[in-house]
């Protein structure tokens, strides 16, 4: 029902009720709110969305909030009118910490990126009258990027069946297509932060590595999998319990997050960016649903830090600078693919992940054009989300 937000804030009892609507995009979850239902941007939402999802949770399972002990599944959103002439509504994402009382807006969510279009098409922001698709241009305040979501629709709403399937996602649903129109420099204004495509980083005793900074829906630092002793086919599972190697690759994902200019000291740089991916050829391996993927479905292999946990997909925005890498000359992941065009298939813990990515490589360097992805997304419940002592 169109209207189920429109009711204002009401306390009852020791908890506030605040109109919300939990929403699947991708292989994420989230908690959507209208922006006029909540505190100004500030400390007092920051403790609204920590309650809301239930962080900080020492046992990490979020049980006393909406969350689901994974960064994926720890999410809040807010949607505001647009700020921008080119765009139909402003995106605001919150990364929030499962362990720790952080919320970080430093990067988006490709994934609830999908879910942004049908929330604004169902829940009284725009009007989808006419067509079986409807483009919603969005606004991620984060990144200051625009994103356009190809929606399909039906008798005015979000049309949710269909027969697309993603990687993590069981069942189906009809396929959002998302546009990231000129993704680079998300993070740091320049797709290439330091100007190089390959970088060493010294962590002391842990030695010298070899990486590849690029910034494009999301600043990332690529690692081949080989320098660490790896394959790149290790299961989530695998990679969790080797605690050195965990936080070994945290203090990387840290020093590169320095390097290329996103804080002054290790400790200052933000827990969502830059993300950390292990890139490698493709080998066979089992996906989290006990499938077997072979070598020659994938065009590179990958697995991502986020959030102090290895991802159980791969972040979609993550994702997203992985295609760009791998398109331009130079860095570890255009080593792995060789370049080429079509579809990139980037082999995942859940399963192999198609994304389209248009680089050009110009006088002064390459430029990022756009990156496609596409995503299946839903409403899971509406209603009102409780928050005690709001």
């Amino acid at each position: 029902m169109r209207d189920v937000l429109t009711a204002n804030r009401v306390t009852e009892m020791s908890q506030a009720r605040i109109p919300a609507i939990f929403m699947r995009g991708g292989s994420s979850k989230g908690v959507f709110f209208h922006d006029r239902d909540l505190p100004p941007l500030g400390p007092e939402r920051d403790a609204l969305f920590l309650s809301v999802i239930g962080s900080p949770d020492p046992y990490g399972r979020q049980l006393n909030g909406m969350g689901g002990g994974v960064s994926s599944l720890s999410k809040a959103v807010a949607i505001a009118p647009p700020s921008r002439d080119d765009a139909d509504l402003d995106y605001i994402f919150a990364q929030v910490a499962v362990g720790q009382p952080v919320v970080d807006y430093s990067a988006n969510c490709g994934n609830l990126s999908s879910a942004v279009g049908p929330f604004a098409i169902d829940y009284g922001v725009l009007d989808a009258n006419g067509g079986d698709t409807h483009l919603v241009r969005i606004h991620n305040t984060n990144t200051s990027k625009i994103i356009h979501a190809h929606v399909p629709v039906e008798g005015g709403r979000h049309k949710v069946i269909g027969d697309f399937t993603i990687p993590g996602v069981a069942g189906s649903g009809a396929r959002i297509r998302l546009d990231f129109v000129d993704p680079g420099g998300a993070a740091t204004g320049r797709l290439l932060p330091t100007g190089n495509v390959t970088d060493t980083i010294s962590l002391g005793s842990d030695g010298e590595f070899e990486v590849s900074i690029v910034d494009a829906s999301a600043g990332c630092v690529f690692v081949a999998a080989e320098r660490l002793g790896l394959t790149g086919a290790e299961s989530v599972a695998d990679l969790e319990a080797r605690g050195d190697l965990m936080a070994m690759l945290d203090r990387l994902r840290r020093a590169a997050g320095v390097t290329m200019g996103l804080a002054e000291t290790a400790d200052a740089v933000p827990p969502g960016t830059p993300k950390l991916g292990i890139v490698a050829p493709p080998h066979p391996y089992l996906t989290l649903a006990n499938e077997e993927v072979v070598a020659d479905r994938a065009d590179i292999a990958a697995r991502m830090l986020s959030m102090g946990q290895i991802h159980r997909v791969l972040p979609l925005t993550g994702a997203l600078c992985l295609a760009v890498a791998c398109r331009v000359p130079g860095t570890i992941c255009n080593a792995l693919t060789g370049g080429g065009d079509g579809d990139l298939r980037l082999a995942n813990p859940s399963g192999v992940l198609p994304v389209d990515a248009l680089v050009e490589v110009e006088q002064g360097g390459p430029v990022a054009r756009s990156v496609t992805a596409y995503r299946t997304a839903r409403a899971l419940m509406e209603g009102h989300v409780l928050v005690p002592g709001a």
